[in-house]
């Protein structure tokens, strides 16, 4: 089984001066409920590399049992720095896809050809396609079969509009997720802030916020017939 991970390049938090990145949480509790399943992770990135890590993320209040795994695993942090580039990446390779949040997939995976070209491959086989938090934003302009929105018409989550205001960005973002997922057609529902909530329609797999990564990961796994108890 061979699941391809996709990070954010996108390092700047709007105009703020401060930094933002991937969410640490929602890469490694869905890389090591996966991994350990005996599943073979590849990461790619726009830009190759070390893709840049929130900051906020790092906050002693989002630790996790899965992100203190990941600060004491030499080996995955070594992987982590030299992520694939998404242009030299092929869905063919891959059983599934699964997209971690944070802030950055707003800016860059959003409007990323090679993310949305890869997407769109992965629809089109048939194949899963997960995103956590922000990381649907990834989805925004990706186009399905009969070139509509692919959210146009499915269940979907993402972060919501109140948890934008609850880490006061509201303002900073491009847009609000919530709002964006529904303008593309798609049937937004979300669970209570903070909590885990995880929506599936048909291959896509879409998680409200870094609590309900785990159980996305869960949730692919299932869907690829893997045993995730």
């Amino acid at each position: 089984m061979k699941i391809l991970f996709v990070l954010t390049s996108h390092s700047e938090l709007g105009n703020t001066g401060k930094k933002t990145g991937f969410w640490v949480e929602e890469f490694a509790a869905p890389y090591y409920t996966m991994a350990d399943k005996g599943v073979d992770i590849t990461i790619a990135s726009p830009k190759g590399g070390q893709p840049p890590i929130d900051p906020a993320s790092e906050a002693p209040d989002a630790q996790t049992e899965a992100t203190k795994r990941y600060y004491a695993d030499a080996a995955l942090k070594e992987k982590v720095a030299h992520t694939h580039k998404l242009a030299e990446v092929n869905a063919a390779d891959f059983d599934a896809v699964f997209y971690p949040g944070g802030h950055g997939p707003m800016w860059d995976l959003y409007e990323d050809k090679n993310s949305i070209a890869l997407i769109e491959s992965f629809w089109a086989a048939g194949k899963p396609v997960a995103a956590v938090c922000h990381a649907p934003s990834a989805l925004l302009n990706v186009k399905d079969e009969n070139g509509e929105p692919l959210v146009k018409g499915k269940k979907v989550t993402g972060f919501t509009n109140t948890e934008e205001e609850g880490v006061q960005l509201t303002d900073v973002v491009p847009y609000l997720l919530e709002d964006e997922l529904k303008a593309k057609g798609g049937k937004y529902s979300k669970g209570s802030d903070w909590s885990s909530y995880v929506v599936e329609d048909g291959m896509l797999i879409t998680g409200q916020n870094p609590a309900s990564s785990e159980e996305a990961a869960k949730k692919l796994l299932a869907l690829l017939g893997k045993s995730a108890a």
